[in-house]
């Protein structure tokens, strides 16, 4: 980090020098034409210079400044714990030996020992985080009890439906859960905002009788479901007056399951609509490198760009909407199951 920040400091101020050269330059030219129009000579060299100068200028931005701007932002993006490849420093690495350095990174960054290494951390920071989690539970618990006991059923039916919702959102480390843990974690949030909306707000699960013991077991990410809905009820028929629905419905072709959550709520206007869907069809690697890329549709993006990191970025989620009516939103992935992940 040290090193990059010499780097940086003698960059710019080779940079510094180089424009206040090309200044005098410039300058000169100037002088040298004002000189030839009093005397009445040719201005020529004048502007042979003042030419020169901006032609240096104009080579030294394309060939020096904007690939140097390209390497910096790249290295910046590896400090902060992005993986770059060489292929993606080919073209802005400064030296031959800037992109063997990159190679030799990336060789050892994918190499079996270094997965292995990332594997049994990740599974220590796991047993790791089930601590604080059990005291949760325990305390919860403990909610409940003097709930029931002082006849607050209400009370006691929401603290046992987040204590529920909790223990699948943590302690549940695996990618993948089936469609029917996951829609039951769906069941169990929407009890939680049912003491909040009462009546006014209704969940339709709708599917094929015939296929829906095939799309039960289908595997889906973990928490995909729970953060749309949950944004479709901030976002979507919380807004509105009157009663709210909330449909999540299942459809299985012959390679994909398509869930489509949908809401009559406000809905959005057409150039939200586009934002978000084009941000959404981002690549999830330009997705993440991408500054500023953080202001609306954060569930969406962190639902869809898992869906890309497990799936591929032909998988994914597109949505529909028209204001006053309500939106769609549409999630494609490809069948599996437990046996074929």
């Amino acid at each position: 980090m040290k090193l990059f920040g010499k780097l940086k400091y003698i960059s710019n101020r080779v940079f510094l020098i180089g424009m206040c050269a090309l200044g005098l330059l410039v300058l000169s030219g100037i002088v040298q034409i004002l000189r030839a129009m009093q005397i009445g000579d040719a201005i020529w060299p004048g502007m042979l210079t003042v030419t020169s100068a901006a032609a240096l200028f104009g080579a030294g931005w394309i060939w020096v400044i904007k690939p140097y701007r390209s390497y910096e932002k790249k290295v910046r993006h590896f400090l902060e714990g992005y993986i770059v490849s060489a292929a993606d420093m080919e073209k802005t690495a400064l030296t031959p030996s800037t992109l063997e350095l990159i190679e030799n990174l990336e060789k050892i960054l994918r190499s079996p020992q270094m997965m292995e290494l990332n594997r049994r951390q990740a599974q220590y920071l796991a047993l790791q985080n089930q601590i604080n989690p059990h005291f949760l539970y325990n305390t919860l618990e403990s909610i409940r009890s003097e709930a029931l006991l002082a006849g607050l059923d209400g009370v006691a039916d929401m603290t046992e439906a987040l204590a529920k919702f909790f223990r699948y959102t943590i302690t549940k480390v695996d990618n993948l859960v089936s469609v029917e843990e996951e829609l039951d974690n769906c069941e169990t949030y929407f009890r939680i905002q049912k003491h909040r909306f009462g009546d006014r707000l209704q969940l339709h699960i709708e599917y094929d009788p015939e296929e829906w013991p095939d799309i039960m077991n289908c595997q889906i990410p973990k928490l995909t479901l729970q953060p749309i809905l949950e944004n479709s009820i901030i976002h979507g028929t919380e807004l509105k007056i009157g009663e709210g629905n909330i449909r999540i419905r299942f459809k299985k072709t012959e390679s994909r399951l398509l869930i489509c959550i949908s809401d009559d709520g406000v809905g959005m206007d057409e150039s939200t609509l586009a934002a978000l869907n084009e941000k959404l069809g981002k690549e999830t690697e330009r997705l993440m490198h991408r500054e500023n890329e953080q202001k609306g549709g954060i569930a969406l993006l962190n639902v869809n760009s898992r869906i890309h990191l497990i799936f591929g970025d032909e998988y994914g989620m597109h949505v529909y909407s028209v204001p006053q009516r309500g939106t769609d939103v549409e999630i494609s992935i490809p069948i599996t199951t437990k046996r074929s992940v």
